[in-house]
């Protein structure tokens, strides 16, 4: 029995659809309470039996792992409990002695100024002294989020970001992801290792509007917005202050710094090349395309 955290989030269905393609059984997909019956629920039940109950929950925790060999701890993005999650389901994979444990980190966890990544570094530090299997999986950007600008990118020929355009980003195809994490929870030899993972190398922003402009045979530029715009935008749009404050954090690190990765690490363990930027811009496209 493999179980999947964080099941119903983009990357649980992934993950679980990556594993159901490889053949893996006994799938279990944990799901927050009052989830059960939504559209992400619904359609990973018809490869994983679904389990209902809250991260922070013991009981619910002890009753999920019950019989499970494998687990993919995802925690959901941004929470403000992560440190407290990781613990207690750590604690309950111990328990219940799940022989193989890999935790869904981020690239450069080791990040104090970005919440969210030094949570995540905390969880790994505590896999590290637990007496568990374990693999760390360290995600850059996916691919993926440039999708909720899609439409702005591809009919106003605009990519708007919060942070200077010549920022640099490691980016990373969410299928990519999901093939590694089925790939690391199925097959031996995988125990200790923490893997970064890129599929590409640093990109700019203007390198980004630059490989839509090619793709989409329509001229791309980048703009960048003020931290200011972008924090009203996100509260028009319900955002939680803790996940605002985290995320502004992140801008600022970004502006500073960059996120940028090798993805030579993604390349030895899918055997293959990662999928480009391009590619998935042709991919999305052509997808949208079909849909219409």
């Amino acid at each position: 029995m493999i179980l999947i955290t964080g099941a119903t989030g983009k990357t649980g269905q992934a993950v679980i659809a990556a594993l159901a393609l490889r053949g893996a059984r006994g799938l279990r997909a944990l799901v927050r309470p009052g989830s059960q019956s939504s559209p992400a629920a619904k359609k990973i039940s018809a490869q994983a039996e679904i389990v209902v109950g809250d991260l922070l929950d013991t009981d619910a925790l002890t009753a999920a792992c019950s019989g499970v060999h494998a687990l993919y701890h995802i925690c959901p993005n941004m929470h403000p409990q992560e440190t407290a999650i990781g613990r207690k389901v750590i604690a309950a994979a111990c328990a219940a002695r799940v022989s193989r444990f890999v935790y869904h980190s981020v690239l450069h966890p080791q990040v104090e100024s970005m919440p969210h990544h030094w949570n995540k570094m905390r969880v790994e530090e505590m896999l590290c002294a637990a007496q568990l299997s374990f693999t760390i999986l360290q995600p850059g950007a996916y691919m993926q989020n440039l999708l909720p600008d899609w439409l702005t990118i591809s009919k106003r020929g605009v990519h708007s970001v919060p942070y200077p355009p010549d920022t640099r980003l490691s980016l990373l195809d969410l299928a990519d992801l999901a093939a590694v994490a089925a790939l690391v929870l199925t097959e031996p030899g995988h125990s200790g290792a923490t893997y970064e993972l890129c599929g590409t190398p640093g990109l700019t922003q203007t390198q980004l509007a630059e490989c839509f402009s090619e793709q989409l045979n329509r001229a791309v530029r980048t703009e960048s917005i003020s931290l200011n715009d972008w924090e009203k935008a996100a509260r028009a749009r319900g955002l939680a202050d803790y996940a605002i404050a985290t995320l502004l954090a992140m801008f600022r690190y970004y502006a500073l710094h960059g996120l940028c990765g090798s993805p030579n690490v993604l390349r030895w363990l899918l055997a293959r090349e990662p999928t480009t930027l391009a590619a998935f811009v042709q991919r999305t496209a052509a997808t949208l395309h079909h849909a219409q």
